[in-house]
């Protein structure tokens, strides 16, 4: 348990890591993510609005009763309001109009003020959020321009406060680091220190389809950006704050991509994360898949899900806009398995039979699936077990792999729930599967009982 802190700016930081149970499969390695939106500002951002207004302080760059100017896609406004809130400075923002309104209502609910600017304008137009925050501090006596893009100190907050936390959580069992890119602070900061901490360390920026960096650190060509819908990450022009040096892939993200797995964040693994969020565990599930089982990846969560209940995980917003998939009629496979207890009972080829035996018993089922390093590979049924032991066939001690009968009745859980009559019209049990990993098993009665409390019964 935490101490009791003299004001709120002490809780800023030491934000838990995460594992990832139902998106990664079973072979993948191991993701963990960092709950940034647990800071108190609910995001990653107060971390550098709190090191820079400090550094600022300490160099009298600020002073009492001045302003803070600056332009943030809303995150860096909430931890700089914050900050302001317990120091006492007043606080104008510029901000992009394609930002959520929960964003601008959260900004000025710490009696911020808040500038809202065209997105689809170029970085170096009067009217971007860059220029109009440029010309707000030019204009308005004892202020300071935080000026998060270009500034060396968003890159030593990170340093500081990110990438030491995460090695003092994981340490030398890290394998990956992934990281969304807007200023670049974090993955220029948090990667910089693991690199040294370990040099093979791999750092993979995530950067949304419509941003300049995928095309800049793989070709050193500037694209024309485009608009995209995704929060926080990407930019239309290279960033102070974005040091390449530390960066071994950037990996390119859509929109449906980030949204529709911040959604399976928040229904899966009870994670309500933002869209940028669901971009980097993407890409981390990706990176997962690659490296294999035993290895472990640390993926950012960079905000809270709450700032986007208007768009992404709004249904008619997702439909609207083009990226909600469209969903089959009636009920689904994983609708029942909801309904179940969760996990399942496997084995491996090499348990011997004694072992397996008891298990079955222990838990009170009649088959056992069986899985390799590779995923799931067959299934111990009780009839074969029983007619094993009656013409002493098999002993205790003995493995179970040839006892083993071919998987059968496999299931994609987004399957309709009438496919499974075809797989019980085989008198087979149901094997719900997905990304290589085992599910769910659904019996007969299982459906029975689910259709039953349908009906009331």
């Amino acid at each position: 348990m935490r101490g009791i802190y003299r004001n709120i700016l002490e809780a800023i930081g030491d934000t838990p890591l995460v594992q990832l149970n139902k998106i990664v499969g079973r072979t993948d390695a191991r993701v963990l993510v960092k709950c940034e939106y647990m800071n108190p500002g609910g995001s990653i951002k107060d971390r550098m609005a709190l090191h820079i207004i400090e550094e600022a302080e300490r160099r009298g760059d600020i002073r009492p009763g001045g302003t803070i100017v600056e332009n943030t896609s809303g995150n860096t406004g909430v931890g700089v309001a914050l900050a302001a809130a317990v120091k006492g400075y007043r606080c104008i923002f510029t901000m992009p109009d394609k930002m959520s309104n929960e964003k601008i209502l959260g900004l000025k609910a710490f009696g911020a003020e808040v500038v809202v600017t065209p997105t689809n304008v170029p970085a170096d137009s009067p009217e971007s959020y860059y220029e109009t925050a440029k010309r707000i501090a030019r204009e308005t006596p004892n202020s300071f321009y935080l000026n998060q893009y270009h500034n060396p100190e968003n890159i030593a907050a990170h340093y500081k406060s990110t990438g030491a936390e995460i090695w003092e959580q994981v340490g030398a069992e890290l394998d990956a680091f992934v990281a969304g890119i807007g200023t670049g602070g974090t993955m220029s900061g948090a990667g910089k220190y693991l690199k040294e901490k370990r040099p093979d360390v791999r750092n993979v920026a995530v950067d949304p389809d419509g941003s300049i960096y995928y095309d800049w650190f793989h070709s050193k060509s500037l694209p024309k950006p485009h608009v995209y819908k995704v929060e926080g990450i990407g930019e239309d022009m290279v960033c102070g704050a974005m040091e390449f040096a530390f960066v071994d892939d950037v990996i390119q993200v859509t929109d449906r991509e980030c949204f529709n797995m911040a959604r399976r964040l928040t229904r899966e693994e009870g994670i309500f994360a933002g869209g940028s969020s669901g971009g980097a565990v993407h890409v981390a599930a990706m990176v997962a898949r690659e490296l294999g089982r035993g290895k472990t990846v640390v993926a950012v969560l960079p905000d809270s899900g709450g700032r986007y209940l208007s768009k992404f995980f709004a249904d008619a917003w997702m439909k609207d806009n083009g990226f909600f998939d469209p969903e089959p009629k009636g009920d689904l496979v994983r609708d029942l398995l909801r309904t179940k207890p969760h996990g399942v009972q496997t084995a491996f080829p090499s348990d011997h039979v004694g072992e397996v035996i008891l298990r079955m018993k222990r838990h009170g089922i009649s088959q056992m699936p069986v899985c390799s390093d590779a995923g799931p590979v067959g299934m111990v049924h009780e009839i074969d077990l029983l007619n094993a032991l009656v013409e002493g066939r098999v002993q205790k001690e003995e493995t179970i792999s040839d006892l083993m009968s071919p998987l059968q009745g496999v299931i994609d859980p987004e399957a309709p729930l009438a496919a499974l009559r075809e797989i019980f019209g085989q008198d087979n049990v149901a094997v719900a599967v997905q990304s290589g990993t085992i599910v769910g098993i659904i019996t007969k009665i299982d459906l029975i009982d689910f259709l039953a409390r349908r009906m009331g019964v």
